[in-house]
Order: structure tokens, then sequence, then C-alpha cells
């Protein structure tokens, strides 16, 4: 006699609305952690001169660029975007973090990985049905 119950978590379907959303909330996260790790592999003057700002060495920014790369690439993969995310997330705390430790304007840039950590994960949400299904939101 086999078992056939399973237990699966069940999330309503999204709209085609609503998944198209999540992807083109994605795919500005994507846009900018592309641009942001890219400018920070070419080590452009710019990115030097905002690490010392700081309080980072300088050549501190190729490493970040090349892990910001990774991230963008884990999460725009449907199959690892869940990682990409919890890595993201990550990412822009210690970001957070540096913003608060020198003392940062608060909505411009302390609260800047707030925004784009929003939009990662609010975009991850709308398009990945498992995700809805792990946290529901009550209605």
């Amino acid at each position: 006699m086999q078992a056939t119950a399973t237990h699966s978590a069940c999330a309503a379907p999204s709209s085609g609305a609503a998944t198209w959303t999540g992807r083109v909330l994605s795919a500005l996260v994507v846009l900018f952690l592309v641009f942001d790790g890219s400018i920070k592999v070419a080590e452009m003057e710019i990115v030097k001169e905002t690490m010392a700002e700081l309080g980072y060495p300088p050549g501190l920014g190729f490493g970040l660029g090349v892990m910001t790369l990774a991230i963008a690439a884990l999460y725009a993969l449907p199959r690892t975007a869940v990682l990409g995310a919890i890595l993201l997330t990550g990412l822009l705390g210690g970001a957070m973090a540096t913003h608060l430790r020198i003392g940062s304007p608060v909505f411009s840039h302390l609260l800047f990985g707030l925004y784009i950590g929003l939009l990662a994960w609010g975009g991850l949400f709308l398009r990945n049905e498992k995700l809805r299904a792990l946290l529901p939101l009550a209605r």
C-alpha cells in the first residue's frame, strides 16, 4: 500500500500582470546591479574616490564589483533567484551599515539599499509561485 498524501503549500496563481510586474521589477534590480558591478570592475576613478570617502581601500572596488555581478547573475536566473536575493540582502545590509557609519543622508543614501531590497524581493515574490507559497500574504 502506497501513501499518496502530499503536503504541498498552495499559493494563489499570480495573474499575468503580477508576473510581468515582478519581471520588470526584477529586471530593474538586475540592470542596477550590472551597472554598479561593471563600474567597479572597470575600476573607474569615481569608484576609487567613493571607496575612499566611505573609508575603504580604493582597490576593494574590483572585488565588490565581481561579487555584485555574481549576485546579479544568481538573482536573474530563475533556479537561483532566491539564493541571489538572499546574498543581495547581505550586500545591501553592508552598504546600509557603511552609510550609517559615516553619517550619510538617510533617504537618499542610507535607505537606498532598502529600496533596492524591496524591489528585489517584491519582484521575486510576484514572479515566483513557490516563494508566494512559502510566504503567503493574508488577504
